[in-house]
């Protein structure tokens, strides 16, 4: 077929050999099966920003770090540089997340780096070689739907524990090969500490996988892990082995506003008394 503009430079210097076939076009990418050496991978490659219906809403991009201060004010204006560098911090999110959660034992494609702005990564497959199947377009027994919504319960938790919230997990971002789900389309990535959203996004996403699932389990429909992952994570008892049980007692207790406040002037006026110290210290 012929090769993509964003592809050619790829080409030109050996990183893909051929370029097979187009696999799909999806909101913010186009991805491509192609050939490297021996092995057949695919290519993401994203498309121009106005040319995308996904624009990078800043609820995603909220809480992702930019080391460089010169490129966060850019960033911050909206430059035409800023608005390059932009561009590059939502590309490197998908690969920088799927390499860490590679590492965390979570199953998404493996990442081979970007590239000139083209994302490579492993094809994943099905049991006879052709691409595996979105998980909208599968059908399973209710035997399979209980095993495949822990096998997603259990990477949705060490997604958490990474620090790394997908943003957008449906039945259309998960592809089914012969061991199970495998997660993908990440470029959306949430900063689950640092995002002010990203509570309600992970529930989004936890409720999303209970709701498919459910259609074959009625009785998933009943189940509470987003917020029982939620308010583990908050008080750091979240783990990669904590066993979950998909239950969760809405706390009754009202919120003690009056020792909350009492707090807060005690913290105060410590901070006030250190600051006297330091000075009267100081002039001495």
């Amino acid at each position: 077929m012929k090769i993509p503009k964003q592809m050619q430079s790829l080409v030109e210097d050996g990183v893909v050999d051929d370029v097979v076939s187009q696999l799909m076009s999806g909101k913010e990418a186009s991805v491509y099966i192609v050939r490297c050496g021996d092995e057949i991978r695919c290519a993401k490659v994203y498309k121009e920003v106005n040319q995308r219906s996904f624009k990078q809403a800043v609820q995603y991009r909220e809480g992702r770090k930019v080391k460089n201060s010169r490129r966060a004010r850019a960033m911050e204006k909206g430059s035409k540089f800023g608005r390059g560098e932009q561009e590059s911090v939502w590309q490197s999110a998908e690969v920088d997340a799927l390499y860490a959660l590679k590492a965390a034992g979570v199953r998404v494609p493996e990442p081979y780096g970007v590239v000139d702005g083209v994302l490579l990564m492993e094809l994943i497959t099905d049991d006879e070689g052709f691409v595996a199947p979105r998980l909208n377009d599968v059908t399973m027994s209710a035997e399979q739907a209980l095993e495949d919504h822990a096998e997603m319960i259990e990477y949705i938790k060490r997604m958490l524990c990474a620090g790394i919230i997908h943003g957008d997990l449906s039945e259309f971002n998960v592809l089914v090969d012969e061991y199970g789900p495998v997660i993908i389309d990440l470029p959306q990535a949430v900063n689950a500490s640092a995002n002010n959203n990203a509570e309600w996004m992970f529930a989004r996403d936890v409720n999303n996988m209970r709701s498919y699932y459910g259609q074959y389990v009625p009785e998933l429909e009943k189940t509470e892990y987003a917020k029982e992952m939620w308010q583990l994570y908050q008080v750091g008892e979240l783990f990669p082995d904590t066993q979950l049980t998909g239950l969760f007692t809405e706390s009754d207790e009202l919120a003690d506003v009056e020792a909350i406040l009492d707090e807060i002037d005690a913290a105060r006026l410590e901070a006030e008394t250190r600051e006297l110290r330091k000075n009267e210290s100081e002039q001495e």
